[in-house]
């Protein structure tokens, strides 16, 4: 699978500078709205759009459980798989990261005419 990778950070030391444990970055990549949280298991980059009804989750709050909790009806999603832990079959958009000496990137998908 072809990824476009973009680079959010310089250095994997720079994530300190701009996103504290349990806040939110929001960001619109190729044309995506993603948001990229930092939790003790890593940083994490998900859709910013509960499946359920629509709210941001970047309204919402992560659980110990490395967990993102929506603001409206309180469902909570995984951040590493994105799968629903409550609230029904419903997944939110998961988007890998890369760390490497060159920087922090988040990997958008390359849509078929990109490839």
């Amino acid at each position: 699978m072809d990824y476009h990778w973009i680079k959010i950070f310089e250095k994997e030391e720079n994530d300190d500078d701009y996103l504290l444990k349990n806040t939110f970055i929001n960001l619109e990549l190729k044309g995506e709205k993603i948001c990229i949280t930092k939790t003790d298991l890593g940083i994490f980059a998900f859709g910013d759009k509960c499946p359920h009804n629509g709210a941001s989750l970047s309204k919402g709050f992560c659980s110990k459980k490395n967990e993102i909790i929506c603001p409206l009806h309180r469902y909570s999603f995984d951040l590493k798989s994105g799968k629903a832990t409550s609230g029904g079959a419903f997944a939110i958009k998961t988007y890998p990261i890369k760390i490497n000496e060159e920087g922090l990137f988040i990997g958008i998908k390359a849509k078929w005419w990109e490839s």
